[in-house]
């Protein structure tokens, strides 16, 4: 098995016929996702890369089923886009585009919680299950099938770790970048619920960085609820305060939100903490050959 996405996935692409979405459209084709369609409005009756384009979402999900959507839409549209995915029946939302408006994503937020779908992202790579399906931007080709389940507010120290992991032959079962902006659709613990219930996740790793309490809440989620091991990284631990690191989310503000206040909550719940993307495959490891 795997979280969100597998085999059965069906998937749109909204916004095919733009550089990005028809770009990534093909990589996805090419790792072997189901993608079915795509979404752009004013030019239905297309085909990019053989892919069916579609007015509408729901004219996409009536002619192909679909059950899933990566959504490649500038930023004053993707909150639309996420809405009418949604509402046309969509369960599984991956927002790749950067720089919503706070405002947006706050509705946003809330209206895919209205509809219990799920909402990976804004600003996210997106996500993969090694070996059965890939929705997103991330290089597939580092990426192994396997047992690690990854969940991670930063897109290239998922890479990195992979990679690593990779390397040392252990795979991972999905790998789930939710995103650096401050309001995102799912958050580690709405991904940690689901790995804890998934019979091919082994071990978790959670990849957090400074910024917000997002650590530190799922901290105490571990502690009190997951039965299976988890190692974590967190990144900006040089970080200055008040200096924003890269993502929106990612400021430390009136002493809150440092890399050592996570660090320190995550290993009072029993987590090991690599100080390095390398260490933290090296622990992963650890834990398999006991």
């Amino acid at each position: 098995m795997a979280i969100i996405i597998d085999e059965n996935t069906k998937a749109i692409v909204q916004g095919i016929t733009g550089y990005q979405g028809s770009f990534h459209a093909k990589r996805m084709l090419d790792y072997g996702t189901n993608i079915v369609g795509g979404v752009t409005p004013g030019k239905g009756g297309m085909e990019v890369h053989g892919i069916p384009v579609f007015n509408t979402v729901k004219e996409a999900v009536e002619e192909t089923s679909a059950n899933a959507s990566v959504i490649f839409v500038p930023p004053a549209f993707a909150s639309d886009a996420v809405f009418e995915a949604v509402d046309s029946g969509i369960e599984v939302v991956v927002c790749i585009t950067e720089g919503i408006p706070v405002h947006d994503e706050l509705k946003l937020y809330w209206k895919v919680r209205e509809k219990n779908a799920v909402l990976i992202g804004p600003n996210c790579p997106g996500i993969i299950s090694p070996g059965k399906s890939h929705l997103g931007i991330m290089p597939y080709e580092i990426f192994k099938e396997g047992s690690v389940g990854i969940v991670s507010r930063s897109g290239t120290l998922t890479y990195q770790i992979a990679y690593n992991l990779t390397n040392f032959g252990i795979g991972q079962s999905t790998v789930v970048g939710i995103g650096g902006d401050r309001i995102i659709g799912s958050d580690f613990i709405d991904i940690l619920k689901k790995f804890e219930k998934d019979d091919q996740t082994e071990i978790v790793v959670l990849v957090g960085e400074i910024g917000g309490a997002d650590e530190e809440n799922a901290a105490e989620f571990i502690a009190s609820e997951m039965s299976k091991p988890v190692v974590g990284y967190i990144a900006g631990i040089t970080a200055p305060p008040g200096k924003r690191m890269g993502h929106a989310g990612a400021i430390i503000e009136g002493g809150k939100g440092t890399a050592e206040s996570k660090i320190k909550a995550l290993e009072k719940a029993g987590v090991r903490v690599g100080r390095t993307p390398f260490e933290v495959a090296e622990i992963v490891r650890d834990l398999y050959k006991k």
